[in-house]
């Protein structure tokens, strides 16, 4: 399995468990910046690497009035500061071409969006910039699917790649997540992550009704990943989340958050070194 590098930071082949954690959206700069302080503030009780998300846009809204987020311009603006503030690095995801090169002068991790990630001219615009290229796995493809995604960003010379599984679809609204899938997509060679707090969306629901999301589920399935031998958890989290302006109902809370990784960081541990008794099969 490749390892990418992130400066310092080593994602995949059997290092640490890394977090991606923040907002859905970016929402007032003051909570941006003291989220991401809070997050790092827990990470490094455990060493554990931390990559901060939070979306400039979200532009899959269920409705044209709801909080798409600050734009690109401000957006980016808060995720520098975050960078320059906290040395963590940063994420967010992009939607269009047009929005590519200036992300990429900003952002550590490009992450493709699950709806968008058989987009081939956005694929490939983000896999030029060289940046690592996260990849959200639509929850209509299949996890041997992922290997077209690839292709295409290797086509352009990036194997900065990280594959992201956030569930498939399950009827209406529903989504379920295969555990096979992370064994399937940790084969074609690239770190695999999992997000649980999209995993257990209720879509077609609005985020900001309590209908919309059973986060409750987010710990049983954090825990079964890592254990499947995920090698990053992807969680978003707020500190106030009934009143966050996206997915509020389907975010993880940030008082919550350190007791949960402790758990995942320790079952991280049994895994890797227990990992090669089934090598062989």
């Amino acid at each position: 399995m490749y390892t990418i590098k992130l400066d310092s930071m080593k994602i995949g082949g059997g290092n640490p468990l890394v977090l991606i954690a923040g907002p859905c959206v970016i929402e007032e700069e003051d909570l941006v910046l003291s989220t991401a302080e809070k997050i790092k503030g827990i990470t490094s009780k455990f060493d554990m690497p931390f990559i901060f998300k939070s979306s400039f846009l979200k532009d899959n809204r269920s409705s044209s009035s709801s909080y798409q987020g600050p734009g690109l311009e401000k957006g980016l603006k808060i995720l520098e500061k975050v960078k320059k503030e906290t040395g963590v690095p940063v994420l967010s995801d992009v939607h269009y071409q047009s929005q590519v090169k200036a992300a990429a002068e900003v952002l550590d991790v490009i992450q493709i969006p699950a709806y968008l990630s058989m987009q081939t001219s956005l694929t490939v615009a983000a896999a030029r910039t060289g940046k690592v290229i996260n990849v959200k796995k639509g929850q209509f493809l299949h996890p041997e699917d992922v290997k077209n995604i690839i292709g295409k960003i290797e086509a352009e010379g990036n194997k900065n790649i990280i594959l992201t599984e956030r569930g498939a679809c399950f009827g209406y609204r529903n989504l379920v997540v295969d555990m096979r899938s992370f064994q399937i997509m940790r084969s074609f060679g690239y770190p695999v992550v999992f997000d649980p707090t999209h995993s257990i969306r209720i879509y077609g629901i609005s985020s900001s009704d309590s209908r919309g999301g059973a986060p409750h589920f987010v710990p049983g399935l954090s825990r079964a990943a890592v254990a499947a031998g995920i090698d990053v958890i992807f969680i978003e989290t707020h500190p106030d989340c009934k009143n966050a302006l996206c997915d509020a109902a389907s975010m993880w809370p940030l008082d919550l958050l350190e007791p949960l990784l402790r758990q995942l960081v320790e079952i991280d541990k049994l895994r890797r070194s227990q990992e090669d008794v089934f090598i062989k099969i």
